[in-house]
């Protein structure tokens, strides 16, 4: 839109459907969004209207919310969704805070995808070979881009807390200050495209896929969670004496209770499970341990007033709307049911069948097909037409032959 349309007060309107449309830029049957596939208003959040500092040209972008003509928020949209959320938690005088922790890869430019990613070139003329874990050298070139990086987030209002090299080839972490969970979403939304842009600028590829390299960490989005009272400020996780609290249990128990059902929202793409079934601490299971990294819930150590849950599960191709909102929903549902949890793990363990995940994607979605803990938490119209989405992504998938395939079975008899 032209700025000087924006600044009318012009209604953008984009059609329903919009919102289910699926990563290779196809729709699912017209009944998943209205047959009528009618039109919504994109309500741009005051809030969230920023000059894009990357940019030659002027340009400006505005997060806004899909809401129906008729009023109120379409329940299509995962932003909506986390606003729900939020809603619900504030009935109750609580208003939960989120920290995300976004992992991502920095590649040089890959202009046939049947070629694995390589590291861009570092300033010896070498790329790097996986030494660098939690390195501060800067051999790799590119002091540049993030030097960048940073400036862009400064110039965007996205506070950030720490920075390091991770476990992979070129791979990096980013800790975004915690806060309010739709703030936050903004947020990572906001970080992700930043990245991507910028990397451009520098001849460079930034990929969030969750797992871009075979025999390599994959990449996480793990969201630290909280909740705090209205008004008072305290976190409800802790008692006066600093210790844990039921309604910490009962958080932790509600997690618990949805992992399962809910693991294609956490993780979206196929390719969500090659890091989940390679776990090198990316857990597929529904555990939860004080502060241990095989656990798909880890209490991180802390204070008592920085008693939190972290959900090790969504991976960085996680929709952040929709992965905060989940996992807020189930910590909810614990909390108004009086769930109690497992017994916390500890060291080596073997998971229990009750607590394992799915696998696969094709498994996550029949898992969800089946939720109705799902259904009576997002609505049946959003699950039924995410799944619709997803599953045409699967086919898609399904429609092509792996060079593993023709590697490894065309010899066969």
């Amino acid at each position: 839109m032209t700025a000087e349309g924006f600044l009318e007060g012009r209604r953008l309107q984009m059609a329903r459907g919009v919102l289910l449309q699926c990563i290779m830029g196809g729709y699912p049957p017209a009944r998943f969004y209205g047959s009528d596939d009618g039109d919504l208003a994109l309500v741009p959040d005051s809030a969230q209207i920023h000059r894009l500092p990357w940019s030659q040209q002027p340009r400006a972008l505005a997060i806004c919310d899909a809401d129906e003509l008729t009023g109120g928020s379409s329940k299509l949209s995962t932003r909506g969704q986390l606003k729900a959320v939020i809603a619900r938690y504030a009935a109750l005088g609580l208003a939960p805070v989120v920290a995300t922790e976004l992992e991502f890869f920095v590649f040089a430019p890959n202009t046939d995808p049947t070629q694995p990613f390589q590291p861009p070139l570092g300033l010896d003329g070498r790329r790097e070979d996986g030494h660098s874990a939690f390195s501060i050298s800067s051999n790799n070139g590119l002091r540049p881009f993030f030097n960048e990086v940073y400036a862009c987030m400064a110039a965007l209002g996205l506070p950030r807390d720490t920075f390091m090299h991770e476990m992979g080839v070129s791979q990096f972490e980013i800790n975004l200050l915690h806060g309010d969970p739709l703030l936050l979403a903004d947020q990572t939304l906001l970080f992700k495209h930043l990245l991507k842009e910028v990397a451009l600028k520098h001849g460079l590829t930034v990929v969030c896929m969750a797992k871009p390299l075979a025999h390599t960490p994959g990449s996480s989005m793990h969201i630290h969670q909280s909740i705090i009272e209205i008004g008072s400020g305290r976190n409800v996780f802790s008692d006066k004496a600093g210790e844990p609290t039921a309604t910490f249990r009962h958080f932790i128990a509600g997690q618990q209770v949805g992992m399962a059902d809910f693991t294609a929202l956490f993780a979206p793409n196929v390719n969500s499970y090659q890091r989940l079934c390679h776990p090198y601490a990316s857990p597929n299971n529904a555990c939860w341990s004080h502060d241990n990294r095989a656990a798909g819930l880890r209490i991180p150590a802390s204070s008592p007033a920085a008693r939190r849950v972290e959900n090790r599960l969504p991976g960085a191709d996680a929709n952040p709307y929709l992965a905060i909102a989940t996992s807020l929903a189930a910590g909810l549902y614990g909390i108004e049911h009086k769930l109690e949890p497992s017994e916390p793990i500890q060291g080596e363990f073997e998971v229990p069948d009750n607590l394992s995940l799915p696998c696969t994607l094709h498994a996550a979605l029949e898992r969800l097909k089946r939720s109705q803990l799902a259904k009576e938490l997002f609505g049946k119209e959003f699950i039924e037409g995410y799944i619709a989405s997803k599953t045409m992504e699967l086919t898609s998938f399904f429609d092509e032959i792996t060079p593993w395939e023709r590697r490894v079975l065309a010899a066969q008899a």
